[in-house]
Parts: structure tokens; C-alpha cells; sequence
């Protein structure tokens, strides 16, 4: 998964890693390009580090919000950074946290990149706990010492998002998406931005995390503290750590908020969630469960959409291959860009390619 050669730098970050950060810059005074906000407070990374955002400014009709992936961990040996294979990203100030370093709807040198004259918010994952945690959590590690994780996703994710909140008034329209970790929250989120902005066109995105069709994990709910900070919408507020699955933030968003528009990317074999469906206990491939998931939405929620390429590669948003995916003759990158245009899409799957969706060697 995410390898040791990613903490390398964590003896060397220090606070002195924000000096270049920005507090709580008003939009109007940026620089081109992509700028660092430290919002401190309640923010902080998993292992006590700063945490930080970023935002590029651009058109302010048209906002987009990439909440990032990163992986999970909820106990001592996958919580503890020094073990292999690592499950998760521990700090901001990682290059996986840098959207400079990103291709796909970051990448400012691509004449098809949907979002380039856009206002970008990235919103860096660093508290394993799909951005949705509100629990500091102490572990103890198979040697028998303890590690003490800052779940703080939610905390972080809202200083973001409140920052968008105070600096972009009355957008048109607002592309909530998310990665992997950030794929599985970025329903609530799609929420949250709705009820902000209640006149903005919102459209939801998640790539890399439909497969996962496990619920009731309460060891990882309740060690994230994720069920103990959710809106205070009904439907939401009927969910619960015992019985509940991801795709049930889905049902319960769109119940409150039905014009919102969700869409979803999927390759069918994903290797990074078949990982995780392993360690959630899971041997299924992923394809079965997420084509599950796929009809149960679709019949549940009228607005929701999918793109199912073949494959084993994960997310899309972050990367160029999303300039290169495609199927049912339809391009990954021209389907986002209706997408993010507000157009209607039709669901689009490589089980109705020739060659088929493939296995999980190919």
C-alpha cells in the first residue's frame, strides 16, 4: 500500500515545515497558482503534526473541492507508521498531500483539464479515518508500546471548507469530489456545501471506493469516532456504527438534499481496495461488490450515475491516466468534464466493451 519510504521525512518535520504557510489568507490576496493555508485550532495530522490546505483561486463561479485520499488505519499495527505494508498517510506536509504534484484536474499544463481556470480547494488528508474522523485514539501496537492517532478528519476537512465558506459568497456551482478516503465522505461533504450554499448547483464525485459493501465494522467506527459527528440531517442521524455501510452516507444525503447530483469512477478490479476489503475481513474481488453497489444507488437515488473502467488502478481526479481511461467508446475525461458542466451523463461500464471489465490479473 503506501510504503515506509513516505515517512522517511517524519524526524525532520517540524512546525518550522509551515514557515511558507499562510494563516486564513482572504482569497483576494493569493498569488496565482496554488497556495499553502495552516488553519490551526483544532486541526492536527495523526501523529501531532500541523495540518494544512491548499487553494488555488480562480473563476469563483465555479469551485471545485478534491477532499484527498490517503488510507485508513484503527488499530496498533496498522496505525503504527513503521510497519509494512502502511495503510495510510500520517502528515499534510507529505508530497502525496501537495497537489503540485498531481496530474489529472490539477495538472495546469493539460488543454482538456476541466477545472484549470476553476477555483481549486485541496483539502489534505493526513488523520486516517476517511475525513470524517472526531476522536483521538491511543493504540496499543502488537509489541505492546502505544501510538496515539489524532483522528481529526472532520475537524480538519471543515477548516477548509469553512474557509471556502468565508471567502467565495455565492458560487454557481460547486464540484465536491473526493479520492479513495476522500471518495468515502465526499457525500456528507456534498451535503454540507449544499446547505451552505443553497442556490449553488452541487455535483458529488468520488473516485476509487464503491466496492467497499461491508458494514457493520465497529471496531473501525468507533476507534475513528466517525458516527459521533455527523450532520444533523434525519436520515443521517439514523445511521449507526453497528449496522451501517459507506454507501449509506449516499442514501441519507440525498434524502435531505435530492438536487444534489452524485457520480461515481471505479476500476472494476481496484487494487488498493481490494487490499482493504481484506483487511475489513472481506476476500470478495472487488467487481461483484461494487457492481452491487452500483444498482442499489441507482435504484435508490435518481441523480446517481457511475463510470466503471477495467482494470486494476485506483481513483482518477488525482492522475493523467484520467485523460486515458475509457469505455462504452466514452472517454474517462470527457464524461467529467459533463459531469462537472452539470450536463446529464448515462452510466458507462466496460461490462458492455467487447472485451469485457476483465479480472484482477489483467
Amino acid at each position: 500500500m503506501f510504503k515506509t519510504a513516505l515517512f522517511a521525512a517524519i524526524a525532520s518535520i517540524t512546525v518550522s515545515a509551515l514557515a511558507n504557510a499562510d494563516t486564513l489568507t482572504p482569497i483576494d490576496e493569493m498569488s496565482d497558482g496554488w497556495n499553502t493555508i495552516a488553519p490551526g485550532g483544532d486541526t492536527l495530522c495523526a501523529m501531532g503534526t500541523p495540518y494544512t490546505f491548499h487553494v488555488k483561486p480562480g473563476a469563483r463561479e465555479n469551485v471545485m473541492v478534491f477532499l484527498n485520499g490517503g488510507g485508513a488505519c484503527w488499530s496498533g499495527q496498522n496505525c503504527d507508521a513503521s510497519v509494512e505494508p502502511t495503510t495510510y498517510v500520517p502528515m499534510a506536509e507529505l508530497p502525496h498531500n501537495d497537489p503540485r504534484t498531481r496530474g489529472g484536474a490539477f495538472a495546469q499544463d493539460k488543454p482538456e483539464n476541466p477545472f484549470s481556470a476553476w477555483t481549486q480547494v485541496f483539502v489534505s488528508y493526513c488523520t486516517g479515518d476517511v475525513h470524517l474522523g472526531a476522536n483521538d485514539k491511543t493504540y496499543t501496537k502488537p509489541d505492546g508500546s502505544e501510538v496515539t492517532i489524532h483522528h481529526r478528519g472532520k475537524a480538519n476537512t471543515m477548516s477548509a471548507l469553512g474557509w471556502l465558506f468565508d471567502n467565495v459568497q455565492a458560487p454557481e456551482k460547486v464540484f465536491v469530489s473526493g479520492g479513495s478516503a476522500g471518495a468515502v465522505s465526499s457525500p456528507i461533504y456534498a451535503g454540507i456545501v449544499q446547505e451552505a450554499y443553497p442556490e449553488a448547483e452541487v455535483i458529488q464525485f468520488a473516485g476509487g471506493a464503491g466496492g467497499y459493501r461491508v458494514s457493520g465494522n465497529t471496531d473501525l467506527n468507533e476507534a475513528l469516532g466517525i458516527y459521533t459527528d455527523l450532520p444533523a440531517w434525519p436520515a443521517m442521524q439514523s445511521l449507526s456504527a453497528e449496522t451501517s455501510s459507506f454507501d449509506d452516507f449516499y442514501v441519507a444525503t440525498a434524502t435531505q438534499f435530492p438536487q444534489i447530483k452524485f457520480r461515481q469512477f471505479n476500476t472494476a478490479y481496484d487494487a488498493v481496495q481490494k487490499q482493504f476489503l481484506t483487511l475489513l475481513g472481506s476476500d470478495s474481488e472487488v467487481y461483484p461488490l461494487l457492481q452491487a453497489n452500483l444498482d442499489d444507488l441507482a435504484t435508490e437515488i435518481g441523480n446517481f450515475r457511475s463510470f466503471t473502467a477495467s482494470g486494476t488502478f485506483h481513483t482518477l481526479l488525482r492522475f493523467d491516466e484520467m485523460y486515458e481511461f475509457e469505455a462504452e467508446g466514452v472517454r474517462a475525461v470527457d464524461w467529467v468534464r459533463d459531469v462537472a458542466n452539470g450536463n446529464e451523463v448515462a452510466s458507462v461500464t466496460c461490462a458492455n466493451d467487447e472485451a469485457g471489465c476483465g479480472g484482477p490479473a489483467e
